[in-house]
């Protein structure tokens, strides 16, 4: 599947992200329309190298896992909704893959490394798939590779003293085999359309 091919498979779930977009206030003077713009037909380069630590606390970059295509999720885990449902998605489509599943590595990256440390992360990524990994940094390093992939996320304060929580762009990232973009799952996409489209490029490694 080509890449304008997989944007036009996405393109009947614009106005779900859309609206996910709606509230948010884009980096860099970015509309929710430009953003989408990049991530539907690849206007920008998306995604890129990162160095960042695992649940184990082992150090993890993106070339650990060349050769598997990769699905790229960024989120907390404070986060009630949202986030739960679209890696129990994640978790179910690796499911369904079967054996297949061993060429897909899904990865969590973090957008609160204040509280989702290393042992923290550990505690949570296994509720939803043996072989998600969960990744968190210094808040220098979470910046870099969020703006790399256009998320955006900003720390909002409670009522609560001292509380916070986080709001974010929700995006499941679809990255080749040698860690090129090729498109997105907007929030709450299934599991079995997650299947639909990632079956093509374990057939077909090559672009």
């Amino acid at each position: 599947m080509s890449m304008r091919a997989f944007a036009l498979a996405c393109a009947g779930m614009w106005l779900t992200l859309a609206s996910a977009l709606a509230g948010y206030a884009v980096p860099s003077a970015r509309s929710a329309a430009e953003t989408m713009d990049i991530l539907m037909w690849n206007r920008e380069p998306v995604g890129g190298p990162f160095e960042l630590t695992d649940q184990a606390g082992k150090l993890r970059t993106d070339r650990d896992f060349r050769g598997r295509l990769m699905l790229v999720y960024f989120g907390f885990t404070y986060c009630p909704d949202v986030c739960p449902t679209d890696l129990q998605a994640i978790g179910l489509a690796l499911d369904k893959l079967g054996s297949d599943a061993d060429s897909v590595q899904p990865i969590f990256i973090t957008v609160d490394p204040e509280r989702d440390t290393a042992s923290h992360l550990a505690e949570y990524v296994p509720l939803f798939h043996p072989r998600l990994i969960g990744l968190t940094g210094s808040d220098e390093a979470i910046r870099k590779v969020a703006d790399a992939y256009k998320v955006y996320y900003a720390r909002v304060p409670l009522k609560d003293a001292g509380d916070y929580t986080v709001d974010h762009t929700a995006y499941i990232y679809l990255m080749d085999r040698d860690g090129s973009y090729l498109g997105f799952f907007p929030p709450g996409t299934s599991a079995d359309r997650m299947v639909e489209i990632i079956k093509p490029r374990l057939a077909a490694p090559g672009r």
